[in-house]
């Protein structure tokens, strides 16, 4: 039995972990509740970027899972933490959604197309010929290339879609620039996030599903890392890596 009575803070992968296709995995609205209840810190990690924490927790409510939209960090949020900290006030040429606009907007980024200093790239579902050429255009004369998250594929009901990774891959072949990604598996996304919660690793512990993004991002963080089995991880999956989580659990029901 792993002792975690040192942790006292919680980050957690959403997909795979507490939702999927739609509906609350067992275990989950209840360790919500744990942990609201208790008032413990923790915040639910998306590389997701096309929602507004807003908007995914309504989503979210509608399933049956109650997580308030201050408990919810994205990628787009990570992403432009990241660049304030870097330039602040500065100039983006942005493709993607709501999500990523609205955070850039918020950190008092203007859009342009017209020297930006940054091209910044995610999730979209509305791809355009115009703006992928604009985005080659541009970081070829020198502005710097951004990607919210590396994820090739997405899930949909109708089966995987491509994402910021796939279109990231094509700009790179365009320009031979390739993007700084702020989203998992870099573990800047955990630290920009402990911040925001203002916890510290050593008594903090992430939960994912994914070996190669939740629990290498985690252990590059320095945190207690807990891999549930109620994503893509199989023993096969597990084998094939290195490195291993603190430890690992059929699902967060475990954690009720």
């Amino acid at each position: 039995m792993v002792d975690r009575s040192h942790i006292n803070n919680w980050l957690t992968d959403m997909d795979g972990v507490l939702w999927h296709e739609g509906k609350p995995i067992s275990g989950a609205p209840e360790l919500i509740k744990k942990w609201t209840d208790q008032g413990t810190k923790f915040l639910v990690l998306t590389n997701n970027s096309i929602y507004t924490p807003r908007d995914l927790a309504a989503r979210l409510q509608a399933g049956g899972l109650d997580i308030p939209e201050e408990r919810i960090y994205t990628s787009a949020l990570a992403t432009a933490d990241f660049i304030k900290s870097q330039l602040p006030g500065g100039k983006a040429f942005v493709i993607g959604e709501a999500g990523l606009t609205t955070a850039m907007h918020e950190i008092g980024y203007v859009m342009t197309e017209v020297n930006p200093d940054y091209v910044v790239l995610g999730e979209t579902r509305n791809l355009s010929f115009d703006a992928l050429t604009k985005a080659v255009r541009l970081i070829n004369k020198g502005a710097r290339f951004i990607a919210t998250n590396p994820d090739v594929t997405g899930p949909s009901n109708e089966g995987p879609i491509p994402a910021t990774g796939s279109v990231a891959a094509l700009i790179t072949a365009a320009t031979g620039k390739t993007p700084y990604i702020v989203g998992k598996p870099n573990p800047m996304m955990f630290r920009s996030a402990m911040r925001k919660i203002d916890v510290h690793s050593k008594d903090t512990a992430m939960i994912g599903d994914r070996m190669d993004t939740d629990v290498v991002a985690g252990i590059e963080a320095g945190l207690h890392t807990i891999l549930v089995r109620t994503g893509i991880s199989d023993d096969a999956e597990i084998a094939r890596y290195p490195f291993r989580p603190t430890e690992i659990l059929a699902s967060v029901a475990d954690l009720v």
